[in-house]
């Protein structure tokens, strides 16, 4: 007998490889590195289980790193680049900064690799590789991932705002967004089930907690009870930059379908979470992830690999970065 989570892995494995026939033409492929760095994905794991158990939290910092690279100029690495004294970098946007966390990590994987195969895997693809352990280790369940992209040299934080969703839109804007990076609006809300690990800084949602709409109340699709936890966690005189709540309110460290559940009980911590349920046919989604922990890790396997071929740089196109923070001089 085969067992469940073996049979879900198999299914992944199947879907993967319609995305790879698909997608021939990114020249991406699994096992990449198995002539030139054998040990490339076990190293970024490594790197990836000890930051785990320093903070658990770190996971979602990585799969959102992964995300935040790939909806900007592709998945080429230019989120991991610093800013310097004539360019503000996209790590250093608003969109990004100081909610963007787990560079560290990669910094760690990238040294790993480059004292095991020097010059020879990409920040990018250690970006690919540490979202995918990171879902993995949280509950989720390994999956391929393909790899040959290669590092870009361009990073503009302006580039953030016309690419990033913010979590203030609503259901059109969100299709709309996600479309134009190729993905259907299911996968957009397959996607969604990113905000089931990790916290957001108070000042991403504290406007749908006083005074929403100049009613001077919550924002009245937001749970009551939850409304006043959040106020509690959440003063609205705070001065603290660095407040946080988890954006799951069940299990924020598992990768599962909670996120969904506290949805239809109007505990969408962001107002583009909440607001799934406004149309039918993502509010058919939101209940039928809920009800379907397997059958959204599944999907959510298959989104990622499919986030992973946006606008990749492969062959002679990019560098190899030797520090995944500035460019090669």
């Amino acid at each position: 007998m085969v067992s469940s989570k073996k049979l879900t892995q198999l299914c992944v494995t199947f879907w993967v490889a319609v995305l790879f026939c698909q997608s021939v033409q990114s020249h991406l492929q699994v096992g990449f590195y198995r002539n030139s760095c054998g040990r490339a994905e076990s190293i970024v794991r490594g790197a990836v289980r000890d930051a785990l158990r320093q903070d658990r939290g770190v996971a979602a910092g990585l799969v959102r790193l992964h995300f935040h690279d790939c909806f900007v100029r592709g998945c080429e690495g230019s989120v991991l680049l610093d800013s310097t004294s004539s360019n503000k970098a996209e790590k250093h946007s608003t969109a990004n900064y100081p909610s963007l966390r787990g560079f560290e990590v990669i910094d760690d994987a990238k040294a790993r690799l480059e004292a095991e195969c020097k010059g020879v895997v990409s920040c990018a693809d250690i970006l690919a590789f540490a979202a995918r352990d990171s879902f993995d280790l949280t509950g989720g369940f390994d999956y391929d991932v393909q790899a040959g992209r290669r590092d870009g040299i361009v990073s503009l934080a302006s580039e953030t705002y016309s690419n990033l969703p913010p979590p203030t839109f609503n259901v059109d804007q969100l299709t709309k967004r996600f479309s134009e990076k190729g993905f259907t609006q299911e996968e957009m809300v397959t996607l969604s089930g990113a905000h089931t690990i990790g916290n957001s800084h108070c000042s991403s949602f504290t406007y749908r907690l006083y005074n929403f709409s100049g009613t001077n109340s919550h924002d009245p699709s937001l749970d009551s009870q939850y409304a006043a936890s959040l106020r509690k966690s959440c003063p609205q005189d705070s001065t603290d930059p660095n407040l946080e709540v988890p954006m799951d309110t069940r299990t924020p460290t598992i990768s599962d379908v909670n996120y969904y559940k506290d949805i239809l009980a109007n505990r969408g911590l962001f107002s583009s979470d909440q607001i799934l349920l406004t149309n039918p046919a993502t509010a058919s989604e939101v209940k039928s992830n809920a009800r379907s922990p397997s059958g959204w890790k599944k999907k959510f396997a298959a989104a990622m690999v499919k986030m992973g071929q946006i606008e990749v740089l492969t062959g002679n196109k990019g560098e190899i970065r030797a520090n995944c923070r500035v460019i090669n001089s």
